[in-house]
């Protein structure tokens, strides 16, 4: 009779802790670069956080200023010289990566850990053999770079496209959401494409990429959740 509670717990325990690991699943085809998404609101500046691949392999890891590229050792041989974080983004809270140049091998489950707050992040990437042919773009990848109380900072991601493809952010309703200037890379006639905006307001946004030439279109949706105040609540203020 003693043992039943103890079996209660640990199911308990368990569904939990699969219910943590669950993140955005990430493809990308090899070769080409791709980010790993990592956020949390507040300035990371001088704090640490780790990425790790498979629980095991040190990814990469920023401690105060110091990184895994350049000052501190530890590092799987495997993302030797191909990590890289977004310095500008740090005093946002984000802790995400680059993979330049990825391979097969990349393919697995990633952990973003802050160290002082003891906060987990998961993200799952699949990178598929390169391209045999010129095609149609795949359904593009979204991810939040970074994100507060009352802004969110998206990014869309296209790869391996041909031909070139119009990329746009819109919302719910089909209307163009102005964004930042596109980066645009070219190998052998195969595109790259992203594309950033920021955004204000609770909703649904889409990233859209269209191949005019041969009638193509294919998009992903995300939705965000900002917790500042409404825009009636601000009228009211």
């Amino acid at each position: 009779m003693e043992l039943l509670p103890v079996c209660l717990w640990v199911l308990i325990w368990s569904g939990s802790t699969s219910a943590a690991e669950a993140g955005p699943e990430i493809t990308v085809i090899e070769g080409h670069d791709v980010t790993l998404p990592c956020s949390i609101s507040e300035d990371i500046t001088a704090e640490r956080f780790d990425w790790r691949a498979d629980g095991q392999k040190e990814v990469y890891v920023y401690e105060g200023g110091l990184s895994s590229s350049k000052d501190l050792s530890g590092q799987h041989e495997q993302f030797k010289g191909r990590v890289s974080h977004f310095p500008g983004g740090l005093k946002d809270g984000n802790a995400s990566i680059k993979i330049s140049n990825t391979k097969v091998s990349d393919s697995g489950k990633y952990s973003c850990e802050f160290r002082r707050t003891n906060q987990k992040q998961h993200v799952k990437l699949l990178v598929d053999g390169p391209l045999t042919s010129y095609g149609t773009a795949q359904k593009p990848n979204i991810v939040t770079l970074a994100e507060t109380d009352n802004w969110a900072q998206l990014q869309c991601e296209v790869h391996g496209a041909s031909p070139k493809p119009e990329v746009q952010w819109k919302d719910r309703e089909g209307n163009i959401i102005p964004a930042e200037e596109p980066k645009i890379s070219e190998r052998g006639g195969s595109y790259d494409i992203t594309l950033q905006i920021k955004v204000t307001k609770t909703g649904y946004y889409r990233c859209v990429s269209t191949q005019q030439s041969i009638r193509h279109q294919t998009e992903a949706e995300t939705y965000v959740r900002l917790s500042g105040p409404s825009d009636s609540q601000k009228e009211v203020l």
